[in-house]
């Protein structure tokens, strides 16, 4: 075999992405087609991904940054202060309040008074607000699962190790910004 063909068994099925790589494969010469097959790979994923997500949010009637401060309030336990939050969701604390005041008004969460510090506000998720996010988040989580189930679960490790090996390359690159989840 040469070093550019992909290794494949004669019997795989072929994907998308096969197409894609054979239709570039004469376009550019210096195509490596293993690189080519796992970036594409990994972008239309990334895609397929963002639209189950989506799609998601329009099955539980929530806004995209709905759901992010849902998210973010969550992921603190349930009880953050708005500014925790606007850090978080690296926004003005002015925004995080209308934010706040929208989601308030919808029943996912409530403000009340610190108790250890009346000048301080508690932002609170409400059992409406947590059955909403996790409601959507269950959604993605179960694709998720179909999707990686199709690999063994030494072969989930294995893949998952890869990737955080690509992802710690990405990291050291000083020029690129990095993103948070």
């Amino acid at each position: 075999m040469a070093p550019t063909e992909e290794p494949r068994t004669p019997e795989a099925p072929r994907d998308w992405t096969d197409d894609h790589v054979d239709r570039w494969g004469p376009v550019l010469p210096g195509l490596d087609p293993v690189v080519e097959g796992a970036v594409t790979r990994m972008k239309k994923l990334s895609v397929y991904f963002r639209r189950v997500r989506e799609q998601s949010l329009v099955d539980f009637d929530l806004e995209r940054h709905e759901f992010d401060t849902l998210h973010k309030l969550a992921g603190r336990g349930g009880s953050a202060a708005p500014s925790e939050l606007a850090q978080d969701l690296d926004l003005a604390p002015a925004s995080v309040t209308g934010r706040l005041d929208a989601l308030e008004k919808r029943g996912f969460v409530r403000r009340t008074q610190s108790t250890t510090d009346r000048r301080r506000v508690i932002v609170e998720l409400t059992d409406s607000g947590h059955e909403t996010w996790l409601g959507a988040m269950d959604v993605l989580g179960h694709e998720e699962h179909r999707l990686l189930g199709v690999l063994a679960p030494g072969e989930r490790v294995v893949l998952n190790d890869l990737l955080r090996r690509i992802m710690l390359a990405a990291e050291e690159d000083p020029s690129v910004p990095h993103w948070h989840g």
